[in-house]
């Protein structure tokens, strides 16, 4: 924690808090990756910017590189921005990754090995999380509508609302989706709430989707929905979008 780094106006310096929950001692390596989000949310890794895509890696530095950690125990990962006076205006995203070294036992002492005759294959997960380290310089901003809103039933059980965001500016936008249904009779139910949705510089585009509560006895085929895109609480509260479905 936390999930996100951005430095912007006078900050220079962040602190990082990795967490050993499992139960033996881990090792993990701490690195850099280059992150292209697609229309779906996904990501995938790349080495060359896309058009209008900078990456932060050159303007910042980070350590320790590499942590051992005893279980439920932490430990604070410190980041500082470096030679932030040459950056252009605009904003520049590098990805930190944190991967578990799996902790292998050296040949022939593997006590599960019986049969020296026999071939055996062994898979070990190797766990790892990646999180945005964002730099922002100069005049930024970003504007987000919510578009395309569609409601469809899937296999005739689940209630499932999709929407397109549409954004444009110089910088990223980030927030929680709110769905509330609002019956013909006027009464008001929250059905759906998915927090720290981004949609990333440069996209323009992005495409979601979200099922929504079925437990409250809600007529999904009358009444309405209203989608609110709003700024996490912990950064400052506002609308950055809202939208209304009519539900025939």
């Amino acid at each position: 924690m936390p999930r996100r780094v951005v430095f912007e106006g006078s900050r220079k310096s962040q602190e990082l808090t990795l967490a050993n929950t499992g139960a033996d001692t881990a090792k993990y390596v701490v690195s850099i990756v280059q992150m292209r989000m697609k229309e779906d949310g996904s990501f995938e890794q790349i080495t060359t910017p896309d058009s209008g895509q900078f990456f932060a890696d050159k303007y910042f530095r980070f350590f320790p590189r590499t942590v051992n950690l005893p279980p439920n125990q932490s430990q604070v990962v410190k980041m500082q921005l470096t030679k932030s006076t040459k950056m252009a205006s605009g904003e520049y995203r590098s990805h930190i990754y944190f991967r578990a070294v799996r902790k292998d036992n050296p040949l022939g002492e593997d006590p599960s090995q019986k049969d020296s005759l026999a071939v055996s294959v062994r898979l070990s997960p190797v766990f790892g999380i990646t999180i945005p380290a964002i730099i922002r310089v100069g005049e930024c901003s970003a504007k987000v509508s919510l578009s395309d809103l569609a409601f469809e039933i899937i296999s005739d059980t689940i209630p499932r609302l999709q929407l397109n965001f549409i954004r444009s500016g110089n910088i990223s936008v980030y927030g929680d989706i709110i769905v509330n249904y609002t019956s013909p009779e006027g009464k008001i139910s929250r059905v759906a709430i998915v927090k720290g949705v981004a949609v990333y510089s440069p996209n323009v585009l992005r495409k979601f989707q979200c099922n929504l509560d079925k437990t409250l006895g809600v007529d999904y085929h009358s009444g309405k929905l209203t989608v609110l895109y709003t700024a996490p609480e912990d950064v400052k509260a506002s609308k950055l979008a809202e939208a209304e479905l009519l539900l025939r």
